[in-house]
């Protein structure tokens, strides 16, 4: 059943400077975790689309200091991932961009994660977003049968990865796809050659002014 949008203006009230949104009440959050290395379109019209043609009220975007699965790859340092994803959300009310794993044990389990958002924020009903291609290693994921047992997941696809439900709590959302990766913006960015467009502006331009990539 397609899900449908929950009307956006019963929390607007809520909307204050450097206050999360809808926090002071009931509310229906998507997490979309990454290391956004750097954040581009393809993240923002995925997180837009959920925040507003499904029945999440908000997007909280999730950046990881080291992935579980990916010990050791380089990355910018979090601090500046971090200010890149800021830079990229400025302004929208229904995305929020959360460090709450930086002063966790590395490397970090998405199972806790999950358990200190549901302390720190008990009204927020969390679902966690993933890509088609994630689904099929969900399972090998630590304490896999508890975060599919007490959160509801929801799916996006993946070019060339068919998706197909594994439990009740899984929902497809055939959100738009955009095939760009961070590992090809980066790739531009070393050879000099323009991401406009690929990232929003404000991302362009914090990386051309701190020489993010470049030798």
């Amino acid at each position: 059943m397609p899900l449908r949008p929950r009307p956006k203006s019963w929390c607007g009230t809520l909307l204050r400077r450097n206050q999360p949104f809808c926090e002071l009440s009931k509310a229906k959050v998507g997490l979309l975790f990454g290391s956004f290395n750097p954040i581009h379109t393809g993240h923002l019209i995925l997180a837009e689309f959920m925040a507003t043609h499904t029945d999440l009220d908000a997007v909280w975007l999730v950046v990881s200091p080291q992935s579980p699965f990916k010990v050791g790859e380089e990355l910018l340092p979090e601090a500046e991932r971090y200010a890149l994803v800021q830079a990229a959300i400025a302004n929208n009310p229904r995305l929020r961009v959360l460090d709450i794993e930086f002063g966790m044990p590395k490397p970090n389990y998405t199972i806790h994660t999950l358990d200190t958002l549901r302390q720190q924020y008990p009204l927020q009903d969390f679902v966690l977003l993933m890509g088609g291609d994630n689904l099929p290693g969900l399972p090998r994921w630590k304490e896999a049968s508890r975060i599919m047992a007490e959160y509801s997941i929801y799916v996006y696809p993946r070019p060339g990865t068919p998706i197909a439900e594994v439990t009740a709590q899984v929902r497809i959302v055939e959100a738009p796809l955009l095939d760009i990766s961070a590992t090809f913006i980066r790739g531009c960015v070393r050879a000099g050659r323009s991401i406009r467009y690929m990232v929003p502006a404000a991302v362009d331009e914090l990386i051309k002014r701190n020489k993010y990539w470049q030798a």
